[in-house]
């Protein structure tokens, strides 16, 4: 069935008018005030404490079902309202979270049982969870993030990037008529209708948010570390990719650019950056250059690139999950709709390897051999411990590099977003925490460890 990009785009358009966000009141769970917001994540989240599991996955089907329903809607809104990244992609990467994010199934219970008696460790609900998205994959985040805290029995309060507002609400109202639909109550997500520094400074100090989810980048991870709650931080990466001469250099090169180029790099876990061993690099980027839509960036449009990627304050955020024509056109070359990625050979200390761009720009850096290869990757990973990649039919040689490298994520073999459940094994998140430790999480992430005992009895051996 063919689809109609005017009916979409009408709807996608309608959707928008209606969130006037400066009068919006009739989407639910958004409150003008960030301390209202709290208080009824807080009444909701009495009666989701009291819900079976069974009742629990019920509300979560019915938001995987309707996300499923909306993933266009939602993606054509996140790309509109932010002007990053790419439609397609972001439809399935909402699919993804439908499909592959984990719900009460994560929830387990742990028993011990002896000549002493029986001992159970269940996990119970933080209460109402406070939650910062980034606007890269705002309506995903907040997808993802719901279900596993529901799972939980937890209701949460999101502050979202203020760039990503209308694109948060609609998903939040979406949640929430989910929940009515299938017997639960509403605000079990909630956020304030304009987002600033101020309600996210309220939200981390309030007294009734016990546990505070991060996603965004170092600044964002550091201030919730630093509010004196339990605080899950999803912070920044710089994944590299090392190859060595035992790779399939074909695969690696499709593999390589496809993750690279997904939702114009905007995930954090995308290969940011290869690291080549000399005999391989030339072939590997014939194969990207012949094969993939790659163009290669003379040393004058590099310079060019600098200059337009980077502002004295930073990233360019109009670059930022920008296609990579879009980018050669900034620079004024004109390049065919085929081209997805812009590469060229570096060294590690280039700023646009160096540093994360969140942008289809992909350079190569030579390394002498396999060690130098790893140490080069260790660099420009930047002690971030998030992602990092290899295409190696070693296996020795994979975990030295793993080993080296200490990641939350190792993707060998495969495009990044492998990791993720896409074309991969296990399943999807969107809150990363490398910094904190928890790595991809789940709904047991957001649940508190609780232990009951039972001395001399319950054992029936």
């Amino acid at each position: 069935m063919a689809v109609d990009e005017q009916l979409i785009q009408d709807i996608v358009q309608g959707v928008i008018a209606k969130l006037n966000i400066a009068e919006n009141k009739d989407s639910l769970g958004v409150f003008q005030d960030m301390n209202e917001a709290i208080e009824e994540g807080k009444k909701a989240q009495k009666i989701i404490a009291g819900m079976s599991m069974d009742q629990r996955e019920q509300i979560i089907s019915n938001i995987r079902k309707k996300t499923v329903e909306q993933a266009e809607i939602l993606a054509r809104m996140g790309v509109e309202e932010t002007g990053m990244g790419n439609v397609g992609h972001k439809i399935l990467k909402h699919q993804l979270v439908a499909e592959k994010t984990p719900g009460t199934e994560d929830i387990v219970t742990t028993a011990w049982s002896g000549d002493r008696g029986l001992t159970l460790v269940e996990m119970g609900p933080f209460g109402v969870i406070g939650a910062i998205t980034p606007c890269t994959n705002p309506s995903e985040t907040i997808i993802c993030n719901t279900i596993g805290m529901i799972a939980g029995g937890n209701t949460v309060v999101f502050n979202p990037h203020p760039a990503a507002i209308k694109t948060s609400i609609h998903a939040i109202h979406m949640i929430n008529e989910a929940s009515l639909e299938a017997g639960g109550p509403e605000n079990i997500a909630c956020t304030v209708a304009k987002p600033t520094l101020d309600s996210s400074a309220t939200m981390m100090k309030h007294k009734d948010i016990h546990l505070i989810a991060a996603t965004g980048g170092p600044g964002v991870v550091t201030a919730v570390l630093s509010s004196g709650k339990r605080g899950i931080g999803a912070g920044a990466g710089n994944p590299p990719v090392l190859v060595d001469e035992t790779a399939d250099l074909k695969k690696a090169a499709t593999d390589i650019i496809n993750g690279c180029t997904f939702d114009h790099n905007l995930p954090c876990i995308a290969e940011k950056e290869v690291v080549a061993l000399e005999p391989i690099i030339d072939e590997l980027m014939y194969y990207m250059i012949q094969n993939e839509g790659c163009y290669q960036a003379s040393k004058e449009e590099q310079e060019l690139l600098v200059k337009t990627v980077f502002t004295e304050k930073g990233l360019n955020r109009k670059c930022v999950g920008r296609s990579a024509k879009a980018l050669l056109q900034m620079i004024g070359v004109e390049v065919s709709d085929n081209i997805r990625c812009i590469i060229f050979e570096g060294e590690k200390e280039h700023p646009l390897i160096a540093e994360e761009l969140m942008m289809p720009i992909l350079g190569v850096v030579r390394a002498k051999d396999f060690e130098d290869g790893v140490e080069k990757s260790l660099w420009l990973e930047h002690g971030n411990r998030h992602s990092a990649h290899i295409h190696s039919k070693n296996v020795d040689r994979i975990t030295t590099y793993a080993k080296a490298l200490d990641t939350a994520i190792l993707v060998k073999n495969a495009p990044s977003y492998a990791a993720l459940g896409f074309g991969g094994e296990g399943f999807c998140t969107f809150t990363i925490a490398s910094r904190t430790g928890e790595g991809l999480t789940s709904a047991r992430s957001f649940t508190k460890s609780r232990r009951c005992v039972m001395s001399d009895s319950l054992c029936i051996r």
